[in-house]
């Protein structure tokens, strides 16, 4: 049996237990080993913060937004922390559920301070020294400190919350952002969570950024299937395939500019990666997929950024 196979089997397992959430957790730490803070993963969200504040300062002409909402941080707050860096006051991360922890939190803190000392961070953000400064002693005095307290000392705030109801005032935030976190949302869900982004974003120096991997998540655990794997499947198939605890909604990035143009939403400036269209060819695709030209389907990834004073009412 594939390594893909059984692993969805055992998150389907898992999606119907108390403390699903928990349960999976431990089943990627110890058995799947994913969810260890790699240097490749820290490096991709350095990236991605990068790309964040570049797309804020290309549109807006400041260097660090005041205020910052991502959505999705997940275990390790890594754009929160560079955010928090480079100068943002206030930094919000919604979910439905706290998925970091004290000691994630310290595991990501050490990343930032190993990447400083090699020369590194610098490459990707502009460090203030006070803020740092800040990191570090909270490095050396975190025994003292609850995760909410060191939270609060770099300025990030967890709403656990629907964010299709956030209890955020109206343009009140200077840059959304999302990081591989859009495939994860049924479309049900998020066209009303992107209406709520637009409700809470400046309309005048407002942006949003994201970033969406398309791609078969389960392809990234098991290297016998290819990234396109899942798109073999109905969508009747695919419900009992998926499950709640990491979601994928397959959708192309033909679907995502649709979401965007049902809430009004402009995309000012994307970027796809194209993926592989020959590797796509020798996929049994479903028509629900196949009616679609190849090269749209076979798209990886996207970057979308949204300049909020080119939005519709």
């Amino acid at each position: 049996m594939k390594k893909w196979i059984q692993k969805a089997a055992v998150q389907k397992t898992i999606s119907y237990l108390p403390f699903g959430r928990s349960i999976n957790y431990l089943f990627q730490k110890y058995v799947t080993k994913g969810v260890h803070l790699t240097d490749s993963y820290f490096y991709d969200r350095l990236e991605h913060a990068k790309q964040h504040l570049n797309a804020y300062k290309k549109y807006t002409g400041n260097l660090v937004p005041q205020t910052a909402l991502e959505i999705g941080t997940g275990w390790y707050p890594i754009v929160p922390v560079a955010f928090f860096l480079t100068g943002a006051r206030h930094i919000y991360s919604v979910d439905i559920y706290l998925l970091t922890s004290k000691e994630r939190l310290e595991t990501t803190l050490r990343k930032f301070e190993t990447c400083c000392n090699n020369g590194q961070l610098q490459q990707y953000i502009t460090v203030l020294p006070e803020r740092y400064n800040t990191l570090t002693q909270l490095l050396q005095n975190s025994p003292r400190f609850t995760l909410t307290e060191m939270l609060q000392q770099l300025g990030i705030t967890c709403l656990i919350e629907d964010a299709r109801k956030l209890s955020l005032p109206d343009e009140s935030v200077d840059l959304v952002n999302s990081n591989n976190t859009f495939e994860h949302i049924y479309p049900h869900i998020l066209t009303p969570v992107l209406q709520e982004f637009k409700r809470v974003v400046k309309k005048e120096g407002g942006v949003m950024s994201h970033f969406i991997d398309m791609s078969d998540h389960f392809a990234h655990f098991d290297k016998s299937i290819t990234i396109y794997n899942f798109l073999r499947f109905s969508d009747a198939q695919w419900k009992w395939i998926d499950n709640n605890i990491q979601p994928q909604n397959r959708c192309r990035v033909y679907d995502y500019r649709l979401m965007f143009a049902q809430v009004n939403l402009p995309i000012t400036e994307q970027t796809c990666w194209p993926g592989n269209p020959a590797q796509l060819q020798n996929v049994h695709l479903h028509p629900k997929f196949a009616q679609h030209p190849l090269t749209e389907v076979a798209i990886s990834h996207c970057h979308f950024i949204s300049d909020m004073r080119h939005a519709a009412d």
